[in-house]
């Protein structure tokens, strides 16, 4: 088909039919007739040469042709609503969309985030949490901000910084706590990272319990459970200096241990778009202030 012969008025006209499954409700939607959106399904039919409904005394049913059809307009449709949406006041908006581990967006992220959109007020951030678990392509991230040791196939990483563990609990707990091995007769929350408490026991010369009860996947849930009393968490310092400073957990212990860092990563076949040189821009430059901050 010649492309400039599209029939982009009857391929409207079949989309919100095929949603709605009746001419009638379609013409509501589109503010045609209901014989205007039947003329246009016609048309596209004819063109085609295909059958794309089976009309029913109540209703429509698609057919294979139409069921084959509905899944690309409806895709192609709502890409170019999305895009015509990116329009404000005569410009463009960008989108970068960042998928991050949830402790990352709670506790360092979100807090900086204003200044991203301060500096750049025309480009929209779109922030997706993930425990660490994340399929880039699939969920159409530009970008993903990850707990770990770089190996991650077919993508380009950029180091952001270290994430040592050490434990946190309620400032009661810590008080009956004067060594390492005190911990025995506390009740340790766990990640699904199941070497974690040993590593740390190792690093302190102490033998390391059994480690038995709550496992937890994400950081910021484990945190919730050790500030409601629920035991001692071994968790990324640096993503909890909030709850640190107001007293909802203590450190007992300054042995810290590094099982990984957070790390900007993306597809090497992604092809980096303005919104997201910004973002990255933005987000090393204030890893370079905080880390510069802290000394």
């Amino acid at each position: 088909m010649i492309r400039s012969h599209l029939p982009l008025t009857a391929l409207h006209a079949f989309e919100a039919s095929a949603r709605h499954l009746s001419f009638t409700r379609a013409g509501l939607e589109l503010r045609v007739t209901q014989a205007a959106v039947s003329h246009q399904v016609k048309s596209l039919e004819k063109i085609l040469g295909v059958t794309l409904f089976r009309r029913l005394p109540r209703g429509l049913a698609l057919t294979d042709e139409g069921q084959a059809l509905v899944p690309v307009l409806t895709d192609t449709f709502g890409r170019i609503r999305a895009t015509l949406d990116q329009f404000e006041n005569g410009r463009f908006r960008e989108v970068v969309t960042v998928g991050t581990v949830g402790t990352f967006a709670t506790g360092w992220l979100l807090p900086r985030l204003r200044g991203f959109l301060n500096a750049h007020p025309h480009v929209d951030a779109r922030i997706l949490t993930n425990n660490n678990r994340v399929d880039i392509a699939g969920e159409g991230l530009d970008y993903a901000i990850r707990f770990g040791d770089v190996r991650w196939h077919g993508t380009e990483a950029t180091h952001l910084f270290p994430a040592p563990l050490s434990p946190l609990c309620l400032p009661e707990i810590a008080e009956r706590l004067r060594q390492p091995a005190d911990l025995h007769r506390e009740v340790l929350l766990r990640s699904y990272r199941t070497d974690e408490w040993i590593r740390w026991f190792a690093a302190t010369g102490a033998a390391c319990p059994p480690v038995r009860g709550m496992v937890f996947d994400s950081s910021i849930t484990m945190a919730e459970a050790a500030a409601q009393g629920a035991g001692v968490a071994l968790l990324p310092i640096g993503m909890f200096t909030r709850e640190l400073q107001q007293g909802q957990l203590v450190q007992p212990f300054e042995i810290e241990i590094a099982v990984g860092d957070y790390w900007l990563t993306w597809l090497k076949s992604k092809q980096q778009t303005p919104a997201m040189h910004a973002f990255r821009a933005w987000l090393l430059k204030s890893v370079a202030d905080a880390s510069a901050a802290a000394g």
